[in-house]
């Protein structure tokens, strides 16, 4: 490829986007594509140290629109930093969460605008938006049950069931607003066939560059 492109993939914590995103990048790269992974928030030593003070259980009077833009200052940083750079040098950049994580979260969970979380979410990523997206559907009794043989949850984890279940029905509508670019998949299957499936739109993908 002579540019880059970006997958993401989105889900509630514990639906196995660590799992699959390695996957994926180990197959691209047996294709012969160049692959880097990234996570959000993260991804360079600005956007850790804000994931730091996102993610500190003790940060529990963090404003919802703060919580917000602090997510789409790291988005930026790492838009800059790593994303934008390795597009341009044709890599397939594979991101544990991107915007749609501010547009679940933030906007549906927190119950912020959703034209103004977009907007600023897209200034921050300088409208470049990812190829395809997974959200790896699982519901949020399964996302607790699998966060439950986690050593600590963070302060996101940590909020009620009411938040996490806005969150879900948050990315259902993302289903709807965004057909032409994410896909559900069934996180409820065993990792191998989640794989196999992902595969199957990335190989389309990736013939169509």
């Amino acid at each position: 490829m002579a540019k880059g492109m970006i997958i993401s993939f989105e889900g509630t914590d514990g639906s196995g986007k660590t799992t699959q995103i390695k996957a994926l990048s180990e197959y691209l790269v047996n294709k012969g594509y160049k692959a880097q992974m990234l996570r959000e928030p993260g991804g360079t030593k600005i956007g850790e140290e804000i994931r730091h003070i996102l993610l500190n259980k003790d940060n529990t009077e963090m404003a919802s629109l703060t919580e917000m833009l602090l997510y789409a200052s790291s988005r930026a940083q790492m838009m800059e930093e790593k994303v934008q750079p390795l597009l341009n040098e044709g890599y397939v950049v594979i991101l544990d969460r991107f915007f749609d994580s501010s547009l679940a979260y933030q906007s549906y969970g927190r119950n912020l605008d959703f034209d103004a979380v977009l907007a600023i979410n897209l200034a921050a990523v300088k409208n470049i938006i990812p190829k395809i997206t997974f959200f790896i559907d699982i519901t949020p009794e399964q996302s607790l049950k699998r966060r439950k043989n986690a050593t600590e949850t963070d302060r996101l984890e940590n909020e009620d069931m009411s938040f996490h279940y806005k969150v879900y029905e948050g990315y259902k509508q993302l289903l709807k607003r965004f057909p032409e670019r994410i896909i559900r998949i069934d996180g409820t299957e065993t990792p191998k066939e989640i794989t196999k499936e992902i595969i199957k739109y990335v190989d389309i993908i990736m013939k169509e560059e």
